[in-house]
């Protein structure tokens, strides 16, 4: 009896050293999940994996596993925000009696199963071995006994110890040079406005300043004043307006310069300010004068989704119960509330998740991403350009 738990403890140990050292899966916790492991890894085509060496005899058994995995995976869809999550479930002790899981039957839904009795049976699933090519290498070893323990544990800890330093390293708030710097821009060009012109209030002002006015910059008036896609971020209509985007700036900025870097934050903003008047114009009758940060400020907000989303695992229910639902409702006022120019809001939004995926999340991204966000950025901006310019 000994020799069998020893023997099934070191099957798990190298599926879990797979998984977790070249796959990048995360171990989940769960309650009351007993002699089965469930990995987490929400950008690989599986992105849960099951390690089940619970004892099953028959196909009740195996069905009732079946619909407990169905269970957990709809709580971790909705934790998570995925709406498709398939689920391998890999058993190291299904019993003869189970009929229902065959080489040519081993999908159930959005569950895969395999059965596998020594290592090497994972060649027997051709799915498998397409999805994870290097299986089956990967989960031989030289190394025998207590040395094969050793080692696997020392590779898993060290992997683990990697990610925490990252996770410590992205998640560490630094000091928000940036942030600082665009409110202190933002707040110095509104009294400039008093001091130079006649203040932030008075149309011509913000005419002169360098508010939006689509007349001025698509050639209706024979003129193309493309700086004033940025100078209008920059710019505000009275004090209230100034305070509520700098207290916006204030809790977004820091969170997102910490994560994306001071460079990609800076640009995310301006990019995204621009997404924004890019919209408006389509929208704005030629003499209308718009200004603001609200679009790049929404840009953050679509940047904070895009990262939330590839770090679902941490920051799931604060997309759900905070970010979602603010964005929602400040489109919701934009909408009712007169002389808001919600377009710059939608803009930027989409901006701000287009440049976030161009720019990519440290340690999630991959280049196919980049290449993905760069193609969907171009096709926007190309067309907000033509339809702005051209039309």
């Amino acid at each position: 009896m000994e020799t069998m738990v020893n023997e099934l403890d070191e099957k798990v140990m190298k599926l879990l050293h797979f998984f977790i050292t070249e796959q990048g899966y995360n171990p989940i916790i769960l309650r009351g999940a007993k002699d089965e492991i469930w990995l987490e890894n929400l950008d690989s085509d599986y992105g849960i994996v099951r390690i089940v060496t619970n004892y099953i005899h028959n196909d009740e058994q195996f069905d009732f596993d079946l619909f407990k995995t169905n269970q957990i995976m709809k709580k971790i869809k909705k934790k998570t925000l995925s709406v498709n999550l398939k689920t391998l479930s890999i058993f190291l002790n299904l019993g003869d009696n189970v009929a229902e899981l065959k080489e040519d039957q081993y999908s159930f839904g959005n569950i895969d199963c395999i059965k596998i009795n020594e290592i090497d049976d994972l060649n027997n699933y051709k799915f498998l071995t397409n999805t994870f090519p290097d299986i089956s290498i990967s989960t031989k070893f030289k190394e025998k006994g207590t040395e094969l323990f050793l080692k696997i544990t020392q590779d898993i800890n060290r992997k683990n110890e990697e990610e925490t330093k990252q996770a410590e390293e992205l998640f560490k708030i630094k000091k928000p040079i940036m942030t600082y710097l665009l409110i202190f821009t933002n707040i110095f060009v509104f009294f400039l406005m008093y001091i130079l012109g006649k203040g932030s209030t008075n149309a011509q002002t913000l005419v002169d300043f360098g508010g939006l006015v689509p007349g001025h910059v698509n050639g209706t008036y024979g003129i193309y004043e493309i700086y004033r896609f940025i100078t209008s971020i920059f710019l505000h209509n009275g004090i209230a307006h100034l305070i509520f985007n700098m207290y916006a700036l204030y809790i977004l900025g820091p969170q997102l310069e910490s994560f994306f870097g001071k460079f990609k934050f800076i640009i995310i903003y301006l990019v995204s300010g621009i997404a924004g008047n890019l919209l408006s114009l389509l929208f704005l009758s030629n003499n209308t004068v718009s200004v603001g940060a609200s679009g790049a400020i929404f840009g953050l907000m679509g940047a904070l989704l895009y990262f939330g989303y590839h770090y679902r695992v941490y920051l799931g229910t604060v997309i759900k119960s905070q970010i979602i639902p603010i964005i929602i409702l400040n489109l919701v006022l934009g909408m009712l509330t007169k002389g808001i120019n919600n377009f710059a809001h939608i803009g930027g939004l989409v901006g701000g998740i287009l440049i976030s995926m161009m720019l990519g999340v440290k340690y999630k991204s991959k280049t196919s991403d980049k290449i993905n966000g760069i193609i969907m950025s171009l096709i926007y901006f190309g067309f907000m350009i033509y339809m702005g310019f051209f039309k």
